[in-house]
């Protein structure tokens, strides 16, 4: 199925989808896709609001967005390998026998299936600024994001 598509059943059935990429069996070339595709759409979500600090600022938008290039493409999933480690030992630590790839698989996928509401995010930033409207799209991203996350770990343990 396209990702497309699986991030949509993702909303709904985050578990069938979880279920679907762990019969493809251990892929860590598709893992580190996701990780990455997630990192460069939440780097292009960005771009609003950096165009916004460079109008009011009176700077390039290069100047801006330099500094979210090397946090997001490169430091970012050097920190989601880590996380995904670290949420392995905290969920083995409560009796799960899911292995390292599928924490990784269900953090990574769990980010990339959250970007639409992230790229929406960073369009309300923009184009509205910080404010009441971003914290809320910022909440539903948070909900999104742990929604799937926390599924596709219980599916992981099936």
């Amino acid at each position: 199925m396209a990702v497309t598509r699986d991030i949509v059943e993702a909303h709904r059935r985050p578990r069938r989808v979880m279920a679907r990429l762990m019969a493809m069996g251990v892929r860590e070339d598709r893992a580190l896709a996701m990780l990455m595709g997630s990192c460069l759409l939440l780097f292009m979500s960005q771009w609003p609001y950096r165009a916004r600090q460079a109008h009011q600022t009176g700077g390039t938008l290069t100047d801006t967005i330099q500094h979210d290039a090397v946090g997001l493409i490169f430091v970012l999933p050097l920190l989601a390998y880590g996380l995904a480690a670290l949420l392995r030992l905290v969920t083995r630590a409560y009796g799960a026998k899911a292995d390292f790839y599928s924490a990784r698989l269900a953090l990574f996928w769990a980010l990339l299936a959250s970007t639409p509401a992230v790229v929406l995010a960073g369009m309300v930033k923009g184009f509205i600024g910080p404010g009441p409207a971003n914290t809320a799209v910022g909440a539903i991203w948070l909900m999104i994001f742990l929604w799937i996350l926390i599924n596709s770990l219980f599916e992981a343990e099936q």
